[in-house]
């Protein structure tokens, strides 16, 4: 049973948390810290005590903008520790999804919190410690990908989709009508959406053949036009993507 830290400067968003937190069958215990200076001198206790002590924490949940002691500061104190717990960010805030995959963290959880997305952090962190088994996953709808906004899942086609960016282990998945941020690879991406079209032509960016208007030569340089977007073709993925245009219908 995982033991839990959760930890945010706003009292309602914090009792929440602990609530849906504790609800979890695989939670023993959650409790609350409101803000980082209290969670840090929680978790020096928890390390001290060892991680089979009655003080122990397996798992931080962390909200990320509070003041002082900010959550991305406490996940980059807890990186120099030797066991430290692992970390799941509960945020309002997008844009640091790729800070907070840099510092390791188990999953990143956008607010308002809804309870079968907390559940899936929670069994990333239980497999992580040990503490629960692999339940088999179902094969993902190919023609839409799940995307977080705002604390709905939404499904995008993948039809829609223009290009795709590399953003560390994520990858911003662009369309006409905007962005969304998901904790996939770039790599996978590309294995899954090969036969759909989609063509690496930088070791940053992914392409759909359909949604590529110009192909540009200038000064021995190579790019695309997606959208209203100029994308660098690199020259090692040049000839291949020359070639499947020229092939395309």
């Amino acid at each position: 049973m995982l033991r839990v830290l959760a930890v945010d400067d706003e009292r309602p968003s914090l009792e929440e948390l602990v609530y849906l937190l504790n609800a979890d069958p695989r939670v023993g215990s959650a409790e609350g810290a409101d803000d980082a200076t209290g969670a840090l001198r929680r978790i020096n206790r928890a390390l001290e005590s060892g991680p089979d002590g009655p003080d122990a924490i397996d798992v931080v949940f962390l909200d990320i903008q509070m003041p002082g002691l900010d959550g991305l500061d406490l996940a980059r104190l807890l990186t120099g520790f030797a066991r430290p717990p692992l970390v799941v960010f509960v945020t309002a805030h997008e844009d640091f999804a790729v800070q907070a995959f840099d510092l390791k963290a188990v999953d990143y959880v956008l607010k308002p919190v809804r309870r079968e997305r907390l559940a899936e952090a929670v069994r990333r962190a239980a497999e992580l410690r040990g503490t629960s088994p692999r339940i088999p996953v179902h094969e993902p709808d190919p023609d839409h990908i799940p995307v977080e906004l705002g604390g709905v899942t939404r499904f995008v086609p993948v039809d829609d989709i223009t290009h795709v960016e590399a953003q560390g282990d994520y990858a911003r998945l662009h369309t006409g009508q905007g962005s969304h941020l998901v904790r996939i690879p770039l790599s996978t991406l590309e294995d899954r959406w090969r036969s759909r079209g989609f063509v690496r032509i930088h070791r940053r960016h992914l392409v759909a053949l359909r949604h590529i208007g110009e192909l540009r030569l200038d000064a021995g340089t190579v790019s695309v036009l997606v959208g209203a977007e100029e994308l660098q073709v690199s020259r090692r993925h040049a000839r291949e993507l020359r070639d499947l245009l020229m092939r395309r219908p």
